[in-house]
């Protein structure tokens, strides 16, 4: 199937729109109301974790505990993380970091 450039355009703008929408929606319907609304307050000290719990548990869904690298690269990995983080406190360090220290370990290590 091929699309004419209008209707290229036209679903190019729909789906700006669309992602307008959902991005702006909530300041104007909570325009005002930061400081007395509880339930935003909570779901903004929650969310932060809860996504990255949901980020963790989905990147190790797949990882093969009886194949041959028994998830020792992820597993290095992740301490290695952990390791950062507390030694220098910085996120993008941490995620960096863990991602070429994981790279490196799947890529040269555990061939």
């Amino acid at each position: 199937m091929t699309l004419t450039p209008m209707e290229t355009f036209i679903i190019i703008c729909m789906v700006t729109l669309g992602t307008m929408i959902t991005r702006f929606l909530p300041f104007l319907i909570f325009k005002g109301n930061k400081s007395n609304n509880s339930y935003i307050n909570y779901l903004g000290t929650v969310l932060p974790y809860a996504a990255i719990g949901l980020l963790v548990v989905y990147c190790l869904k797949d990882v093969n505990f009886q194949g041959p690298t028994y998830g020792f690269p992820e597993a290095i990995a992740i301490l290695g993380i952990i390791f950062l983080h507390y030694w220098k406190e910085n996120i993008l360090l941490s995620i960096g970091g863990g991602t070429v220290l994981y790279m490196v370990l799947v890529q040269a290590v555990f061939i």
